[in-house]
Parts: C-alpha cells; structure tokens; sequence
C-alpha cells in the first residue's frame, strides 16, 4: 500500500476514476446490446430511433478514453451497416 500523502491520495482518485469509468463502460455495453437487439428483432422503427443515441454514447466514450477512436468508428460502421441492410438502403454484400 502506499505510504505517501499523494500517492494515498492518487490511489483514492483512482479508484473513484474506476468506479465512473466502470459505469460508463457497462452503459455503453447496454446501448450497443440494445441497438443490436434492435435490428435482429426487424425492429426497424426502434433501432431508427437508439441510432443516434448509441452513437452518441460510442463518441463519448471514445473522447473519455474508454474505448479506442478506431473501436468507436468500428462499431458505428458495423451498427449502420446493419440497419441499412434491414431498411434496404444499402445492397447486400
């Protein structure tokens, strides 16, 4: 265990820092489930409208670092991909 002032008090905010990061993480997990339940359901009214709010999630995550740039961008292409196919806008590849 630490012995230091600061270093007890880095430990103290790190472990706040973990229990948000760990909040966020599960909340992002839950709308990307929630999409993809979404479209394999056909749902396509539903999923129209998580849409904007899973990608919003996914950027901010992104921006506080829990996922990676490119792992946003992966699951945003993948998502839309999806739900184009089920509302025909996109040819099946």
């Amino acid at each position: 265990m630490a012995n230091h002032f600061s270093a007890l008090k880095a430990a103290r905010a790190t472990e706040r820092r973990t229990e948000v990061n760990r909040v966020r993480r599960t909340r992002l997990r839950h709308q990307i489930r929630a999409m993809r339940r979404a479209i394999d359901k056909k749902d396509t009214a539903e999923a129209a409208k998580l849409l904007p709010e899973t990608f919003g999630l996914v950027d901010r995550a992104a921006k506080w670092g829990i996922i990676k740039k490119n792992t946003a961008a992966r699951y945003k292409s993948r998502l839309h991909v999806r739900l184009k196919k089920l509302t025909g806008d996109v040819k099946a590849a």
